[in-house]
């Protein structure tokens, strides 16, 4: 039997970084994000030799153990096999199942759009479908979240999961002690088109450790910087000012929204913006973009930008002229899924 599994990455369109402790923990988070039709994937095939591979398959990386062997979640795999032994330890009784377990994604990690997180989501999804598990949506993003977080050791903040898990358009609500409330939205058709025209995702070509930046953020929330709790407060409430355009069609609100989320973020951490990303806001304003921020904790990955249809192929022009690249993608309303093939 084979199981397969994706889950859809996702933007960050305001909140990002009011869903990191310690600042939700004491202030509460909000984060308003959408996915897109590019995935992360993990499959699942049995074994009957005793041994359990874990394979990359993107960015080459295999190892292959014997079952009986105690499985070390260092090192690069560490996301598969930490999801690995949660699973056998929580669910399997601590017995090793002989598996080949793979991944691949549709882009690469540091690329601000959640592709660590996601990929443990396809992760845990293909177990849930594998071995029959009984976790539903918030189950699956609460364990991916404490798998990377807990397991692993690994900084970050908690949308991506829930992201992933859920699918669509997401308003989301961070509090102490895990809590987290997802409430989708229902987008009008014209909106949701509308916005699909008027967005381009760039891609700079770099990619950058966003545990480094995260750090920085949850360490100057810990010391009481004044500006970056502010700022922090800031990107909080944007992240409801984003829902209400969303929700009623106000796109050059949203693009306001969008740009002041992206001034504040850059207040939270040093290493949010840097030179390359300031050239390519300044070619894209000159060539007929309104808004700009970076998906994710900043630094590098994906840009997102907002214009009016009629300047989007000027705008993707000049930005192809700066070394990167252009991603073609549509929002997507379904999150993690799962299913078996003979």
């Amino acid at each position: 039997m084979s199981t397969r599994a994706r889950a859809p990455l996702r933007l960050g369109l305001a909140g990002g970084g009011t869903d990191v402790s310690p600042y939700c923990d004491v202030y509460g988070g909000n984060v308003m994000n959408v996915t897109i039709d590019r995935y992360a994937y993990a499959l699942i095939d049995e074994r009957d030799d005793g041994r359990v591979e874990f394979h990359a398959v993107d960015v080459e990386l295999r190892e292959e153990l014997d079952v009986t062997t105690t499985i070390s979640t260092d090192g690069p795999l560490r996301l598969l096999k930490g999801v690995y032994a949660r699973v056998v330890k929580d669910y399997l009784g601590g017995k090793q199942p002989a598996l080949s377990i793979q991944t691949f994604s549709d882009a690469p990690p540091g690329s601000g759009l959640g592709s660590s997180s996601t990929m443990v989501v396809a992760l845990v999804q293909a177990f849930v479908e594998h071995f029959s598990l009984p976790l539903g949506e918030y189950e699956v993003a609460h364990l991916a979240y404490n798998i990377e977080r807990s397991d692993l050791g690994l900084a970050g903040g908690k949308q991506d999961q829930y992201a992933a898990t859920f699918g669509g358009f997401n308003f989301m609500e961070f509090y102490e002690s895990d809590r987290v409330i997802v409430n989708p939205l229902r987008i009008k058709d014209w909106v949701w088109a509308e916005l699909e025209a008027s967005m381009v995702l760039y891609f700079t070509g770099v990619s950058r450790a966003s545990a480094d930046i995260i750090d920085q953020q949850s360490r100057n929330i810990g010391d009481r910087n004044q500006a970056s709790i502010d700022a922090t407060h800031r990107l909080k409430q944007e992240a409801i000012q984003m829902k209400e355009c969303i929700l009623k069609g106000d796109l050059r609100r949203l693009a306001t929204t969008l740009q002041a989320g992206w001034e504040a973020k850059k207040i939270t951490a040093t290493s949010i913006s840097n030179t390359l990303i300031e050239e390519v806001e300044k070619v894209a304003f000159a060539n007929g973009a309104y808004a700009a921020k970076v998906s994710g904790a900043g630094g590098g990955g994906f840009m997102i930008f907002l214009c009016s249809p009629n300047q989007r192929i000027r705008l993707i022009r000049a930005l192809l002229q700066q070394g990167g690249s252009i991603l073609d993608f549509h929002f997507t309303q379904q999150g993690a899924t799962s299913w078996q093939v003979s």
